[in-house]
């Protein structure tokens, strides 16, 4: 989801790699979750998201849509997204000690936090908002530490491939809009990045790279 801010506004000006030290272990978080309450539908999961929700669950993509989370246009394009429920409109995935029941495997956007990516050069970078997180007194953590996924190096190279992929489709949407079939395209990415199983049992990287390079002919 793009955000129509500059970085200075939102961010300490620092922009951070895997082994730069960073302000933003929040030491458990104890007593807090309000980074997991009333986020809206900014919380959009990308296919990894959902290959390891799915996954580690053992529910399907189809099981999980309507309850945990919903589908929402993110700058043209239908994209999955953690629900809101309830009173304090809190992540569906909270247990009832307001404790994340999915941390293990949790979202990109939630390992990030208080994190945000910079894209930039087909490329990113880290940096940290600075105003988001409600804990004070942070610790200071490597970036890759907190991030904590493992393949990391290979976790960012399929996030880039992801992020310009979705910015090309965005692109020829607004260029053609009179002329394509937009709910097509959007049925198609759906079906094929996440409806469509993944393999549990093989690497994701692999299959999700094998899948690209279809959208790439199917829709390029």
């Amino acid at each position: 989801m793009k955000r129509q801010v500059s970085l200075e506004e939102i961010s300490d000006g620092k922009l951070y790699e895997l082994n730069d030290m960073v302000k933003a272990d929040c030491n458990g978080c104890k007593g807090c979750f309000s980074c997991c309450k009333g986020m809206g539908q900014s919380i959009v999961l990308d296919p990894f998201d959902m290959f390891q929700i799915t996954s580690n669950l053992n529910l399907k993509f189809e099981q999980l849509i309507g309850d945990k989370i919903e589908l929402n246009v993110v700058d043209g394009i239908i994209l999955p997204n953690l629900k809101m429920t309830g009173v304090q409109e809190q992540c569906g995935f909270l247990n009832a000690q307001h404790r994340c029941s999915i941390h293990s495997f949790r979202p990109g956007i939630c390992r990030l936090f208080p994190l945000g990516r910079y894209y930039e050069n087909h490329s990113f970078r880290y940096f940290l908002q600075v105003k988001e997180c409600k804990k004070e007194n942070r610790s200071k953590v490597k970036v890759k530490k907190w991030i904590d996924i493992p393949n990391i190096k290979e976790n960012e190279l399929f996030i880039i491939n992801w992020h310009y992929f979705l910015n090309d489709i965005q692109q020829k949407i607004q260029e053609n809009s009179n002329t394509l079939d937009i709910r097509s395209i959007n049925l198609f990415l759906l079906n094929h990045f996440y409806v469509t199983p993944y393999n549990a049992e093989e690497e994701f990287y692999k299959q999700f790279n094998n899948r690209l390079e279809q959208a790439k002919m199917a829709l390029m």
